[in-house]
């Protein structure tokens, strides 16, 4: 959507209540950066009521609000809001898989889990104490979402943890890819929200590469597992594609970290060879699976293949992906911003950062007006004038 569009809605709606950003440790960077994007965009911004009540406080140097979770020697910790939040749009902002961070344990410096940034989540809103008018979470990797579903005398923590996010008075929770999109179903009666870095993907692909050919015969738009296929029809549709899939043939007779291990790797859909491959996923793990799918492929003589993938988890380190590169498995890897990303991903040359900061800023922009955000949750029209504005600019 055209930002001047967007622009003229938000003038005509009153703001929820004064914005205020508090972004965990975790994601202070993040936070840092979606911060930027609206204090720019406000200063700009001319409205006719700018000076009543109803807009008091909405240009302002920064909407994060200082708040802190220090820790106890030993390890306990409390949530610390240094500043008024009654009345405010309050929208939290949490990486949960940030293991980069650490904190003392009886003098030894401990890693923070999923589980820790968890807890200091509710450890904020708790400080709160219900004075803020509407809190919003902002969890681009929703906690737990790769245990959402009971498969045996097992615990369902990722439906647990929505539910205790909203009795403690969360009002909407916006995620980015969720693992099984139907785990909302454990809050029907409250805001959730999954969104699709599809455009981000398209852009950084066609950004980071020159000579691609984006039609049927040149292209095709891989799902590595049945789980897959939504995102990959999607992207296959507006771009205009074919899309093949492979399903994970499991030895159910062993367990191995938790899981069956995978026997094979099956394909299902037309030829692949001579053809440029996308492998979109929404998180890369250990990578094995995506290095397999990678590895059948060319061996059905696909031409380069590209990755989308929105979390690079990258859990047993980039080793495999550079040995990946050196052997021509896979061209470029695509992944958000949304989590850490270490210093050598970062610098590593099959890689490439889709930023999603100026996206959150548009959501908390709009949101924070009362307005709907429908069309950033369909970004299909975007998608085709990139692809347009692509095609015009190689054409010759």
């Amino acid at each position: 959507m055209p930002t001047l569009k967007q622009e003229v809605r938000n003038l005509e709606t009153i703001p929820v209540g004064t914005l205020g950003i508090i972004p965990l440790e975790g994601c202070r960077h993040l936070g840092e950066k979606v911060d930027q994007y609206l204090v720019k965009w406000r200063i700009e911004r001319e409205h006719a009521h700018a000076d009543t009540l109803s807009f008091a406080g909405y240009q302002r140097d920064s909407y994060i609000l200082d708040a802190k979770v220090p820790r106890f020697g030993s390890g306990e910790a409390k949530g610390v809001i240094m500043e008024s939040v009654r009345g405010t749009d309050l929208y939290l902002l949490v990486d949960v898989g940030n293991y980069s961070l650490t904190y003392s344990l009886f003098g030894r410096q401990n890693h923070m889990s999923p589980d820790d940034h968890y807890q200091d989540l509710k450890r904020i809103i708790a400080a709160v104490g219900g004075k803020a008018r509407r809190i919003t979470v902002i969890m681009p990797f929703l906690y737990e979402s790769r245990q959402h579903k009971r498969s045996a005398r097992e615990s369902l923590d990722c439906a647990l943890a929505l539910q205790e996010l909203v009795q403690m008075g969360v009002d909407n929770i916006i995620t980015f890819d969720a693992h099984d999109p139907r785990v909302q179903n454990a809050i029907p009666l409250h805001g959730f929200e999954t969104v699709q870095p599809s455009y981000q993907f398209i852009k950084g692909l066609l950004k980071n590469v020159d000579n691609l050919k984006l039609d049927s015969d040149h292209m095709m738009v891989i799902s590595p597992d049945e789980g897959g296929m939504g995102r990959a029809i999607y992207i296959a549709n507006v771009l205009g594609l074919d899309m093949g899939m492979f399903y994970k043939r499991r030895d159910y007779t062993r367990i191995v970290h938790g899981r069956n291990p995978i026997v094979a790797h099956e394909f299902l859909g037309s030829s692949v060879a001579g053809k440029d491959m996308i492998i979109i996923d929404d998180m890369i793990s250990s990578g094995d699976s995506v290095i397999e799918v990678a590895t059948e492929l060319k061996a059905r003589n696909a031409n380069r293949i590209f990755v989308f993938s929105t979390f690079g988890l990258f859990t047993n380190g980039l080793k495999k992906f550079e040995e990946a590169y050196e052997k021509g498995l896979i061209t470029k890897v695509l992944t958000t911003n949304l989590i850490y990303q270490p210093p050598e991903l970062l610098d590593s040359e099959w890689y490439a950062t889709c930023d999603m900061s100026k996206y959150i800023a548009y959501l908390i922009d709009t949101l924070n007006h009362d307005t709907s955000i429908s069309d950033y949750l369909d970004p299909s029209e975007r998608i085709q004038t990139l692809v347009n504005q692509y095609k015009a600019d190689h054409s010759q």
